[in-house]
């Protein structure tokens, strides 16, 4: 997609930037990598870099225990209310029928791990089968679709920063991402308010979501969080061949709706919008993050259940991800998906650069704050270490269930 909104993925031929701190795919190979990457927008208003059509390669089910399955028991198929100003209570069972996982756990790549353990077959080709290396994977980058949302959205973040473990193994760069202190403290003292608000997403899908095809919504069932469906996706970002997964909502029930992903639907909501400043701030902001989550896996729709202070849904509607773009043109001082993008591109060009080391035991922590260059720190058999040895599978399946970020 470009910013006059036309296609859904463009394949444009990429061109690093002259002018930036990052050693860019140009950078002859022996030439030092830089120390820094700088996040400012005018450095990445170029074209559109190519990103190929993502193509599902696998999927797995997390259950109520927070336990892997190599299978798709946890999807759910979209349900289109019948009315458009629907009056779903979203408080509805918050005190009594509300299972929460537990964030303080964090998982790491622990699932994608296990994915890639039971359908290495799938990943496998002529070269990767020839290699000396058991853990070769033919992919630059294995991560979750959210540490990349989060790549996609920091050129115009302007509060939270992030930190990205990165490891090399088997020639794969793997990126997992580590909790900041601000994150832990905001996780530790959330309002009883904001928990409940939390629950507010989760319960909109129950209203909206089945089990299968045939079936309706059963909104006076018990949320639980542990409970997940999830795409395995790959995809290339102009020279980056990337393995990456996250979660999906729902499915749309039509037997003829095209295959995975063009069948998945993202569910959210939102405050609704009364005043020209709430949808000036809902154009730069929430439809930022929604774009990047569902843009990345090739989700072409989002369902929103527009809300009041009450959390009663009063609203309905369906935004396309192809037609954002166009949507937010007008609007002043707007993020560009373009910028985004070409930011992650330069991103992972600077983390080959950084991390050649083919070692599970050392970590390149990457760390941003707002108005700052990304940096990084190298660390050997430390706290952020996070694969096992590719020649030991038991790790992976040994560690502890919890939750992650997708």
């Amino acid at each position: 997609m470009d910013d006059s909104g036309r296609g859904h993925f463009q394949h444009k031929r990429f061109r690093p930037g002259q002018n930036h701190h990052p050693a860019g795919p140009s950078t002859p190979p022996s030439s030092p990598p830089t120390q820094s990457l700088s996040v400012q927008r005018q450095l990445y208003e170029r074209d559109f870099p190519l990103y190929k059509q993502p193509v599902e390669v696998g999927h797995f089910s997390l259950d109520s225990e927070r336990r892997f399955f190599n299978d798709a028991r946890q999807l759910r198929y979209y349900v289109e209310p019948e009315k458009s100003c629907p009056n779903f209570d979203l408080r509805d069972g918050y005190r009594g029928r509300f299972v929460k996982r537990d964030d303080r756990v964090k998982e790491k790549l622990d699932h994608i791990l296990r994915w890639i353990l039971a359908n290495r077959s799938k990943l496998q080709s002529k070269d990767t089968a020839a290699s000396s290396s058991p853990c070769a994977l033919g992919v630059d980058i294995v991560t979750w679709r959210g540490h990349l949302t989060k790549l996609l959205t920091t050129p115009y973040e302007t509060r939270e920063g992030w930190l990205l473990a990165v490891t090399r193994m088997g020639g794969t760069l793997y990126i997992s991402e580590v909790e900041t202190e601000a994150a832990r403290r905001d996780r530790e003292n959330r309002t009883e308010r904001h928990e409940e608000m939390m629950y507010w997403g989760y319960k909109f899908e129950q209203y909206t979501c089945a089990d299968d095809a045939q079936s309706l919504p059963d909104p006076g069932g018990v949320v639980n969080t542990n409970e997940a469906f999830c795409t395995v996706v790959q995809t290339r970002l102009a020279e980056h061949r990337l393995l990456f997964s996250g979660e999906v909502d729902c499915r749309d029930k039509d037997p003829k709706a095209p295959s995975p992903p063009a069948n998945y639907i993202e569910m959210k909501t939102s405050l609704e919008i009364s005043t020209p400043k709430q949808r000036s701030n809902f154009y730069r902001f929430k439809l930022l993050k929604w774009w990047a989550q569902s843009f990345l896996p090739g989700v072409p729709r989002i369902v929103a259940g527009f809300r009041d202070h009450d959390g009663v849904v009063v609203s309905v509607e369906t935004y396309h991800i192809s037609k954002i773009s166009q949507l937010i043109k007008n609007e002043t001082n707007c993020w560009k998906p373009t910028v985004c993008m070409n930011f992650c591109c330069e991103f992972l060009s600077f983390v080959k650069s950084v991390v050649t080391e083919d070692n599970p035991r050392v970590v390149h922590l990457f760390s941003w704050d707002p108005h700052r260059d990304v940096t990084y720190s190298i660390h050997s058999d430390s706290q952020y270490s996070f694969l096992p040895d590719c020649s030991d599978h038991a790790v992976v399946s040994k560690r502890p269930e919890g939750v992650g970020g997708f």
